[in-house]
């Protein structure tokens, strides 16, 4: 029993880690398949693989984006929702990334996993988002196919070629993101 606790102790205080500010985030590794990987990009991780970008979603408004549409840009689809401490933290830069290197082929995309276009439209007014903001609710298949995800914030780099590079688990900085976008611009 006291092993039981233990163990659930552990986890909580590595969860509780990983969503600290100024934590560095951690790299999940992807695996590719052989034939991607002459197509890799040399800043995505070694076993980068294609991105599923074959999906079609819904944003606050009613507006539909497919996600293939963007290839040719660099995109950080960042999963989240309202009621995420640390995702709140990352929003203002990835604000602020958005105006600095939109018009250079950078685009944000946040999915957020469960909440309403109610709730997420005055979320995003507060917070004056300037990036399409997805709904999530539903849409387990999409979720998946970027997972399994198993906590927020989590936020995937895809290369202008729609090869997913780099999966950041948990919060990270602005200029942590701001590094690795320069390296795939």
């Amino acid at each position: 029993m006291i092993n039981r606790w233990m163990i659930a102790a552990g986890a909580v205080l590595a969860l509780a880690l990983l969503t600290l500010p100024g934590v560095p985030s951690f790299t999940v590794q992807s695996p590719k398949a052989p034939d991607q990987q002459a197509k890799t990009s040399l800043q995505c991780d070694a076993d980068a693989r294609p991105a599923p970008m074959d999906f079609t979603l819904t944003d606050m408004n009613g507006n539909e984006v497919e996600l293939a549409s963007l290839k040719g840009k660099v995109i950080l689809l960042n999963f989240w929702a309202t009621w995420c401490g640390p995702c709140k933290l990352e929003i203002p830069g990835f604000i602020e990334l958005q105006d600095e290197y939109g018009q250079q082929g950078f685009q944000v995309l946040g999915l957020s996993v469960d909440d309403t276009p109610e709730q997420i439209r005055p979320f995003a007014e507060e917070f004056a988002v300037n990036y399409p903001m997805l709904v999530g609710l539903g849409r387990e298949d999409f979720q998946e196919a970027y997972g399994p995800i198993w906590g927020l914030p989590v936020s995937f780099w895809i290369d202008r070629d729609g090869i997913l590079c780099k999966t950041h688990l948990g919060i990270a900085s602005k200029e942590d993101f701001e590094h690795e976008l320069k390296a795939l611009l």
